[in-house]
């Protein structure tokens, strides 16, 4: 799996796509937290479940199904507090959640992710695969070659996730800069 720095950098990167829509920026500090929430799966190691089980490390909540409940399930509350279109956050949030396991896969370790579970419990990674797999004891992490895990991260994870988000802001500044051109006025456009 990607650090703990990095799964973060995938709510970054998409939340200038969704800014103008999503109303409170705590929404970003959730999308953040989520992207790395599918990792409580390995609680289940104390508890005796198998790194391949259906509830193993990279087993359902690494899953697209667990993806879409649970940015909605996350989104109802949200959407509440901010006034945040339900559509909108839940699409935000299930990206969030999504983006755990494809940045996993493109890992160099583990079973691979089990994308589809609860349907199927198989596992699956990217044909390409340059990140590095980090351990997940913050000792170990910090005992080992951490800088070069960090590195490979920046040039994998962070670089294409500030692309992303540079591109979003373009995109809406571009979108207003339309906007204003169509209506100088700022008067509400005739609706026929």
């Amino acid at each position: 799996m990607p650090t703990v720095f990095s799964h973060p950098a995938a709510a970054i990167g998409a939340f200038p796509w969704f800014r103008r829509r999503l109303g409170h920026p705590a929404v970003l500090l959730v999308g953040m937290v989520l992207t790395v929430l599918p990792d409580i799966d390995v609680i289940g190691f104390r508890f005796g479940i198998a790194y391949g089980d259906l509830l193993g490390h990279r087993g359902l909540t690494h899953s697209l199904t667990f993806a879409l409940v649970g940015g909605g399930l996350v989104a109802w509350p949200a959407a509440r507090l901010s006034g945040a279109r339900l559509g909108v956050l839940w699409l935000y949030f299930a990206l969030c959640l999504a983006s755990h396991g494809l940045l996993d896969a493109l890992t160099d370790g583990g079973l691979g992710i089990a994308f589809l579970s609860p349907f199927s419990n198989e596992r699956y990674f990217f044909d390409f695969r340059p990140v590095r797999v980090s351990a997940i004891s913050v000792q170990r992490f910090f005992a080992g070659n951490w800088t070069g895990v960090l590195a490979v991260e920046l040039r994998w994870i962070w670089l294409p996730a500030l692309a992303l988000g540079a591109a979003g802001i373009a995109a809406g500044r571009l979108h207003s800069v339309l906007r204003q051109r169509a209506d100088p006025a700022g008067e509400p456009a005739e609706r026929g």
